[in-house]
């Protein structure tokens, strides 16, 4: 059965058609300047096939969310475990409901891993579940990025992947790609060249107005006419919409981002100083009890707050959505405050973090990748605050990994944790692993258990650590004559001991002494 989905007209009055059978099996590649009319697109496209086949919307702005109410998308918070993530993407391919993946909100990284996971929920579907569906994926250049940038490896990976099997391997599996783009040159070429349908908007950048043109066939001078199209206008062409390219203008659509164009507006009518005092004497923040975010008791009149944002629907409940293909229910009673006291908050994060050190491979891993871990558990046991932001959780992981538990209360070691603030936030907990075994009087800890302690490999670091606080006068380090070290705390005075001479050591010695001249020689 050929179904066309009306786009709108062609430059000669036309109807402007999509064969949507065919789309699913060719793929669609949208390209255009921010403002040039994509999402319009998008809409359009999703609005007219939403009776004829399911979809799913990667939505990083969270503008896609107004199709739930007229056409029964079920709204999806990316905001969860990966594990939710691909249970509710199998649950989405076997019922057959359309969704709406919205990333609002969420760190750019964190985006890309949340993309990664629902796509490759979809893709690892059960074959008796394998279904016609639209993947459309607004501002594809973050999730498939043409070269390595500003985000971690291991995102950049997870999501170029599962990108790239949307639009190489995605057809058998019923899955067809519709992905949008600002700019040619910021998407990875594999993603781009599986489409074979194009819908190309205006752009202004010699490198993206030639790519445009090599991709639908037109020459140099050709390609001069992306510069010149109004805002709703592309150039279409594909098995899907013409055999040549054709001038088209998108029509009308039903539903409204709940971002639009910008528009100007006059400025308030308030005198200089009662404008200074708004901005410079901010009312006290205090905390809705309806969603737990802050919010300010005096608004100016002149500013509104945006009604239209989706509530979080908890896992259990999308789930259910999902299976009855309806609209997202109500988000339930308001929320109260945390009711637990700041002595089981702070037992909570304790236990998240000894869950998460007891991996043997957590001491090595980059912040930021546990940072991200830690925030995931943190919302499971609905935890939020101070204990949550980056700064304290850098201290927090620092000491955990030198094995300070920070529950000296005396004096001499207060003196140690004001010193230690001169620090950089990852060198905090090294320097008062030194000073715990100084005062201790054990031996000065080597260079691979400082070196871990930083979260690094090499035992080189550990020296460079060493020598970074000698050089500011935290510490003083000497040697015995067998290369022992001591290492004195200078605001205490406290020092570590020697290693205790044994018959083993002097043989260590012994051997480790005959390999250097066996070296020299």
């Amino acid at each position: 059965m050929t179904v066309a989905v009306d786009l709108g007209t062609t430059h000669t009055g036309e109807p402007a058609e999509l064969d949507l059978e065919e789309l699913l099996s060719t793929r669609l590649l949208v390209q255009g300047n921010s403002g040039s009319g994509k999402s319009h697109l998008l809409r359009r496209l999703l609005e007219k096939s939403a009776g004829w086949v399911q979809q799913a919307i990667i939505d990083p702005e969270g503008d896609f969310v107004t199709l739930a109410d007229r056409y029964g998308h079920v709204v999806v918070d990316a905001n969860r475990t990966p594990n939710d993530l691909a249970r509710i993407a199998n649950r989405i391919r076997q019922h057959r409901a359309s969704v709406v993946l919205t990333l609002e909100g969420l760190d750019a990284d964190v985006q890309m891993q949340c993309a990664a996971a629902f796509l490759n929920g979809l893709f690892e579907a059960d074959r008796s579940h394998w279904f016609p569906m639209l993947i459309a994926v607004d501002e594809a250049h973050l999730f498939a990025p043409a070269m390595a940038g500003e985000h971690s490896e291991e995102a950049r990976r997870a999501s170029l992947g599962a990108m790239t099997n949307l639009m190489c391997r995605g057809r058998k599996r019923g899955l067809a790609g519709v992905i949008a783009t600002q700019r040619l040159a910021k998407l990875a070429k594999n993603v781009a060249a599986e489409a074979s349908n194009f819908l190309m908007g205006r752009t202004f950048l010699d490198i993206d107005m030639q790519r445009a043109a090599d991709l639908i066939g037109i020459d140099r001078r050709g390609a001069e006419r992306f510069r010149d199209l109004e805002t709703g206008n592309f150039i279409a062409l594909g098995p899907a919409l013409f055999r040549r390219p054709i001038p088209i203008r998108i029509g009308a659509v039903e539903t409204a981002a709940r971002s639009g164009r910008p528009t100007l507006m006059p400025l308030p009518d308030v005198s200089p100083d009662a404008l200074a005092d708004l901005v410079l004497t901010a009312p006290e923040p205090e905390r809705s009890p309806e969603r737990g975010s802050v919010r300010h008791s005096e608004m100016p009149p002149w500013q509104s707050v945006s009604a239209c944002e989706p509530p979080r629907v908890e896992t259990s409940e999308l789930l259910s959505q999902v299976i009855s293909s309806g609209p997202a229910n109500d988000p339930g009673s308001p929320v109260d405050e945390d009711p637990r006291t700041p002595e089981e908050r702070a037992e909570a994060v304790d236990r998240i973090f000894a869950e998460m050190l007891d991996d043997p491979d957590a001491a090595f891993r980059p912040v930021p990748v546990l940072y991200q871990e830690f925030l995931t558990h943190c919302r499971l046991k609905r935890l939020r605050g101070a204990e949550t932001d980056m700064g304290a959780f850098r201290r927090r992981l620092s000491l955990a990994r030198a094995g300070i538990a920070g529950d000296e209360t005396d004096d001499e070691w207060a003196d140690v944790v004001a010193v230690s603030a001169e620090l950089p936030e990852e060198m905090q907990g090294v320097f008062m692993m030194l000073a715990r075994a100084a005062r201790d009087e054990a031996e000065s800890p080597s260079d691979v258990m400082l070196a871990k302690a930083y979260g690094s490999h090499s035992p080189s670091r550990g020296r460079f650590l060493l020598s970074f606080m000698e050089d500011r006068g935290l510490i003083g380090v000497e040697k015995d004559f067998r290369g022992n070290r001591v290492v004195m705390i200078a605001a205490t005075g406290w020092r570590t001991k020697l290693p205790e001479v044994t018959l083993d050591s002097i043989d260590e010695a012994r051997a480790r002494r005959a390999a250097r001249m066996a070296r020299k020689a």
